[in-house]
């Protein structure tokens, strides 16, 4: 009968462990985020370790967050050109994805309507797969209330001209990337909390 005992409190106690070691494993599985837009995103005139997803991810990781940032951003995309490649861009794992979309299509005269048409559609193709969505607005194109509607977060990148800008004038430097992020990071925090504490 002993023997039997000591069986049991040590199979007990390997199941225990084992439990253990999958929920820290669980815990530490990175959180797969995906910037999604045009030359705002993909850091035109920047290198490519200073455009904002690289240094999103930097900054999350300097604050103990298992994460990789993808940048999907391409230069003179359009909101009607994410939806064409938004399966090639949205990893099949994606947990979270930021948009960033619509400059393009206001200096090509796209209606407004259309553009927050296609940004909705975006967002609900998102949270269609599960996928934790963020929407951005850039310079004066304001889309807080497509983001309103669909109910996800809103960041507004308004930074003046000058030692924020690239040499075009247009687009940002590192400097001012670097506080996009900044002003970003407790939008993402927040998001990468309601990753982790979804049903999987």
């Amino acid at each position: 009968m002993q023997p039997f005992r000591f069986a049991l409190i040590f199979a007990a106690i390997a199941l225990a462990a084992l439990y253990f070691l999958a929920s820290r494993a669980a815990s530490a599985e990175p959180i797969r985020i995906v910037a999604f837009g045009d030359s705002a995103t993909a850091g035109y005139l920047v290198k490519r370790n200073e455009a904002y997803p690289a240094q999103l991810e930097a900054a999350l990781r300097a604050k103990g967050y298992p994460v990789s940032v993808k940048n999907a951003g391409v230069n003179g995309d359009t909101t009607k050109g994410a939806l064409r490649r938004f399966d090639d861009a949205i990893d099949p794992d994606t947990d979270i994805a930021i948009v960033e979309f619509g400059s393009n299509d206001l200096r090509a005269g796209v209606p407004m309507t259309k553009i927050k048409t296609n940004l909705a559609e975006i967002v609900r193709s998102l949270k269609a797969r599960g996928i934790v969505a963020m929407l951005v607005g850039l310079g004066r194109l304001d889309v807080s209330d497509v983001a309103r509607a669909e109910n996800v977060p809103y960041a507004q990148w308004k930074l003046p001209r000058g030692k924020y800008r690239a040499r075009d004038g247009a687009h940002y430097n590192a400097r001012g990337y670097a506080i996009v992020v900044d002003r970003m990071l407790p939008q993402i925090e927040k998001l990468i909390a309601q990753v982790r504490n979804a049903p999987r």
